[in-house]
């Protein structure tokens, strides 16, 4: 499969992207709607928040997400590498990630066509062009669109440095070159697994 052909799978992707996305959202909607009250009552406005991220063919769309860290985490650094045990995010915060619940607000994005269920881990685009400076094939994993979760995603761990990048960037391009449904679903299993268990990073 070449990596920037549009064919059936694609299609079928996206329509199946689509149903498992609203039926999701639907299902889990009582729980976030239960956080959504906790997290106003401990930690006020906003709830959920926005932020640039980059999807197929480099398009700049904002990522939806549970809030984890405390009010204006980056007024004073502007945006930093995402790393574990990072100071700012909240008790209630880490909760949230290590449950994964602060990812389903994304199915929004899924439903918006902004992402897919499985795919590359959306970057932020100033993070992006700082790694392109180094590794200028970064830019290859912009050939689908960015995923809730990928095989970069359950393989390895945070990316904290330029080889971190590197490393989740070869198993982007792996994806990307053998991408299909029964790779969709073994990633799938592999998530679930990390969400029962706790283990593994997004």
């Amino acid at each position: 499969m070449g990596i920037y052909n549009k064919n059936a799978y694609d299609d079928f992707k996206s329509a199946l992207d689509l149903v498992c996305a609203v039926v999701i959202l639907i299902i889990t909607s009582p729980l976030l709607l239960l956080v959504s009250m906790l997290m106003l009552i401990f930690y006020g406005r906003p709830i959920i928040y926005r932020q640039a991220r980059l999807t197929a063919h480099g398009k700049v769309f904002y990522i939806l997400k549970l809030r984890t860290m405390i009010r204006d985490a980056e007024a004073q650094t502007g945006a930093v590498w995402a790393a574990d045990g990072d100071p700012r995010i909240t008790p209630f915060g880490r909760l949230l990630r290590y449950t994964r619940m602060d990812e389903l607000p994304q199915l929004i994005n899924v439903i918006r066509g902004e992402m897919s269920l499985i795919g590359p881990r959306p970057e932020r685009p100033e993070i992006a062009e700082e790694i392109q400076k180094t590794i200028p094939s970064f830019k290859k994993r912009l050939a689908v669109k960015a995923g809730i979760t990928g095989l970069a995603q359950v393989q390895t761990g945070y990316a904290a440095n330029i080889e971190g990048c590197r490393k989740k960037l070869a198993f982007d391009l792996l994806y990307i070159k053998h991408r299909s449904l029964w790779l969709d679903f073994l990633i799938a299993l592999r998530t679930a697994g990390i969400i029962i268990t706790g283990s593994g990073s997004k």
